[in-house]
């Protein structure tokens, strides 16, 4: 309950000779609806006027988890594609599926999707992280859970039905380095052809705090300075130099594009901030500038071919960059309008929330169905093609939500241990009860 100046001057105040107390004064006196109203009204105008930036804060951003998940469902098509057609990078399939051989450039979405969503929270704060240990707990407790499970489910997958294609059987450095999220360190046969990119990012993390350090210092253009510099360096170095080539094992150009994820993070917030609830014409240009920056690189790799883009993915993967961060500001900023929609309709927005446990168990499904069930009944080609997406992406898609359920979707309902076991004794409780 509210009270004014005006509201505190009521007649019947004078009248009384007892003294006034606040539990006294809520018993009494009840606004009128007028005042009611007026009195909301300014109220939200200090709120709005303390924190500016309280309406976007609040804000979900629509349609970004759907693009995680047609990005992971992507990435499922793109492996039944290389089970059923050999000899890759080459395209060994019908030109219009070839489109499909481009798995890669899911994971170029991911990581600047990645850089993007941890920003969002450190740009509407200045730029402050909130602290290192609680950052690197959160990042613990929302990444681990799922790929040790995933980890454990790949290994008896590689052991006991099929192990992944060009690869031997998981061995025990393999389990370490694959538990530790060292894979990009050293090799060892894997036990899932998906993992190189989770131990990339993972490492981007530790990276993170540095860069919302030197944005928040010396800007954005410092950032991506300091991030691009050395790994253009490394991009040019490497052909001729053996030690520099080595670094490419870690896909350094990740780097830069994580970077551009945060800059585009911070280009969203401040436009949610200026523009709320109306955008503005330079919101609706943004689909267009992401086109402008998307067709070009999509003309180089046309006229390249899958051979040459594969082999200079490198440099490809860098100039991908800035079409995909504008496009997430645009779907950020609700723009366009029928994209949006589709992207945060409840199937492709339900995709989205256990896409990072499809993208984990995908791969070991899809290889054990194509080797044990697909290759011998129709060998390779579009047949063995369509067999395996009827039979691999159903059947990943619903081993994948059950095993969110377990592994995945609890870990973000709950942040901590203790809330953990409290949420799972009390379901358990439940189940006993009925």
């Amino acid at each position: 309950m509210y009270f004014t100046n005006h509201g505190l001057a009521r007649p019947w105040f004078k009248r009384s000779n007892k003294p006034l107390h606040l539990a006294t004064l809520t018993q009494r006196y009840r606004p009128s609806r007028a005042e009611r109203n007026e009195l909301d009204k300014s109220s939200t105008k200090r709120v709005v006027s303390r924190d500016s930036t309280a309406p976007t804060a609040r804000r979900r951003l629509e349609g970004l988890d759907g693009i995680r998940g047609l990005a992971a469902l992507f990435v499922v098509l793109h492996h039944c594609w290389l089970m059923a057609f050999p000899g890759f990078p080459g395209n060994g399939g019908p030109w219009w599926l070839g489109w499909l051989l481009y798995g890669h450039f899911a994971v170029v979405v991911f990581i600047v999707l990645s850089g993007f969503s941890l920003a969002v929270s450190p740009a509407r704060s200045q730029w402050r992280l909130g602290g290192l240990g609680r950052f690197a707990r959160r990042r613990a407790w929302r990444i681990l859970p799922p790929y040790w499970a995933a980890l454990a489910f790949s290994l008896v997958v590689a052991w006991t039905l099929a192990p992944q294609p060009g690869e031997g059987p998981p061995t025990a450095r393999s389990v370490l380095l694959y538990g530790l999220l060292l894979q990009d360190v050293a090799g060892s046969p894997s036990p899932n052809g998906a993992f190189w990119s989770i131990a990339v990012e993972a490492h981007l993390y530790i990276l993170f705090p540095l860069m919302l350090l030197v944005l928040r210092r010396a800007g954005t253009t410092v950032m991506l300075a300091a991030v691009t510099v050395p790994v253009a360096v490394i991009g040019l170095l490497a052909p001729s130099v053996p030690l520099v080539d080595k670094l490419l094992r870690f896909t350094p150009q990740f780097a830069v594009l994580f970077a551009l994820g945060i800059v585009g993070a911070g280009i969203a917030v401040t436009a949610g901030t200026q523009e709320p609830g109306r955008p503005s014409k330079a919101a609706a240009l943004r689909p267009w500038w992401a086109l402008a920056a998307a067709l070009p690189v999509v003309a180089v790799i046309v006229a390249g071919g899958p051979v040459w883009t594969v082999e200079h993915y490198f440099w490809v993967d860098i100039a991908m960059g800035p079409a995909v961060t504008l496009l997430l500001v645009s779907v950020a900023s609700g723009r366009p309008a029928p994209l949006v929609r589709l992207l945060d309709s409840a199937p492709i927005r339900g995709l989205g929330r256990f896409s990072y446990s499809l993208y984990l168990i995908h791969a070991p499904i899809v290889v054990a169905l194509s080797t044990l069930v697909v290759s011998p009944a129709a060998g390779h080609g579009l047949t063995a093609f369509l067999l395996t997406v009827v039979l691999a992406v159903p059947l990943s898609l619903v081993v994948a939500r059950l095993f969110a359920a377990v592994f995945e979707l609890p870990f973000l309902r709950h942040r901590s241990w203790p809330a953990l076991r409290a949420a799972a004794s009390a379901r358990f409780a439940r189940g006993t009860a009925s």
